[in-house]
């Protein structure tokens, strides 16, 4: 990460979308630059630039100064640059298709036996004769215009995203707040459902003392099928505990999306243990609404940065 990008974060600790729109115009008494950029989310950083032919070589110092700014998602960066006063289009001549052109008018001059020679006003009718050399690269002053609109731009636009993350972020605290409460009252079922199946199991075992079938290894069976079929306390600690490290990763100082993303996954495999271990109707009524909280979640940390 680059020190710049560091200290931006340090400072603002806050969510910052991937989604945004970025305008920047910068003038001089020659030049004036007007840039586009727009974000989108996307794994990793990719760019798409559009820029004058002149300016291809500063690709590279475009692409440094993005990196600044962002860190991840699909970046598109639009360049237009016009001069205050234009200059006069050059044109060369091709020489190759101007002796062609020649060549041809003679030919068929003396097929057709026209005596009248080629003039210049004939080979004039072909535009082709014409080519417009290739941009020279333009002078550091308009580069220096277009790098500042390009900062501008930037700025923009980071202001927009960091506006969007902070209502996502909002989001994202409200339904952690109800995945913690539904992990509370699947807690309180399950102590209880503990209770009903260990009532069960005494009246099967008391059955089987009153028959005088007691058998020592049928019984820690029954003990160890009930604890993994009813107890779910490992898996809840574990969700409260990914729980709490999501809360506390949005107010890192890093790019949070993917380690967000992971959590999620957690999450949503020990939902998943809860609702296999689930034998009352009650608790599986809360998995299902917990499995939703977390997918809503996923889906919203997509845009994330």
């Amino acid at each position: 990460m680059s020190p710049q990008r560091n200290r931006h974060h340090q400072e603002n600790f806050m969510i910052i979308s991937m989604t945004g729109f970025g305008r920047g115009v910068s003038s001089t008494e020659q030049y004036e630059a007007q840039v586009e950029v727009r974000t989108v989310n996307h794994r990793f950083l990719d760019f798409t630039i559009k820029l004058p032919k002149a300016f291809e070589t500063r690709e590279s110092d475009i692409r440094d100064i993005a990196r600044k700014h962002v860190i991840r998602g699909r970046v598109n960066i639009n360049i237009t640059l016009k001069e205050a006063d234009e200059a006069p289009v050059q044109l060369d001549i091709n020489e190759a298709v101007v002796k062609s052109y020649r060549n041809l008018l003679d030919s068929i001059r003396a097929a057709a036996g026209i005596a009248e020679p080629v003039r210049l006003e004939h080979l004039l009718n072909f535009g082709d004769i014409f080519v417009q050399p290739d941009a020279a690269e333009l002078p550091e002053e308009a580069w220096q215009c277009t790098a500042e609109a390009i900062e501008q731009a930037f700025v923009e636009l980071n202001a927009m995203r960091k506006r969007e993350g902070a209502e996502i972020e909002k989001d994202l605290r409200s339904r952690i707040d109800n995945l913690g409460s539904l992990i509370e009252q699947i807690e309180t079922l399950a102590a209880g459902r503990s209770q009903e199946e260990f009532v069960k199991l005494k009246g099967r075992i008391d059955a089987m003392l009153d028959s005088g079938e007691l058998d020592p290894a049928r019984l820690e069976l029954e003990i160890a099928l009930l604890a993994d079929r009813v107890d779910v306390t490992e898996e809840c600690i574990r969700f409260k505990s990914h729980n709490t490290l999501f809360v506390e990763s949005l107010a890192q100082p890093e790019s949070v999306g993917r380690k967000l993303n992971f959590l999620l996954q957690e999450m949503n495999r020990e939902a998943n243990t809860i609702g296999a271990k689930a034998s009352n109707a009650e608790i599986a009524h809360l998995v299902v609404l917990l499995k939703e909280e977390v997918e809503k979640l996923r889906e919203q940390i997509q845009n994330i940065e």
